[in-house]
């Protein structure tokens, strides 16, 4: 029960469209928000699929996000299938380090054991130092470091 000064934890729905583009904004900035919002929207229909939560902070303000997609193919680290994997997960730097994170990710959690989950698995750029530290803080262990490569084809 949320007693006004606990955050709330939302499921994220048409209503929220607005905030929940906003924030995918804030963290992924290269698309323009209503890419993010033709995303999020489509995210809506693929409830068994994929889910997104808002927390909100007492006085209302959505102040960070989580993104989640069951994944069936090999998910690196993983031994189960299906795997709850983390797409997402954003706060608005003036509301870090109060747990938010933490109660985004117990609501993915829930979401994922009712779908039959044993593993939550995330992935985060090798630069990304301080997301690495988030993701440990919530009880994540780093599998493996992985290195892509890419090479073009000239046509013909």
């Amino acid at each position: 029960m949320n007693d006004g000064s606990l955050p709330k934890i939302e499921p994220c729905t048409l209503q929220s469209l607005e905030e929940w583009a906003k924030l995918r904004h804030a963290l992924w900035p290269d698309g323009p928000v209503q890419e993010h919002r033709s995303e999020a929207q489509a995210m809506l229909w693929e409830q068994k699929k994929a889910v997104a939560f808002l927390v909100r902070l007492a006085d209302g303000t959505a102040a960070g996000f989580a993104e989640a997609a069951l994944r069936h193919d090999y998910v690196n680290g993983c031994a189960t299938s299906p795997v709850a994997f983390l797409e997402g997960i954003y706060v608005e730097p003036e509301h870090r380090h109060r747990g938010l994170a933490r109660v985004l990710c117990r609501a993915v959690e829930d979401w994922a054991r009712r779908l039959g989950c044993r593993e939550f698995a995330s992935d985060v750029l090798i630069e990304n130092i301080a997301s690495q530290d988030m993701h440990r803080a919530l009880g994540f262990e780093e599998t493996e470091r992985v290195v892509y490569y890419r090479k073009p084809l000239s046509p013909g």
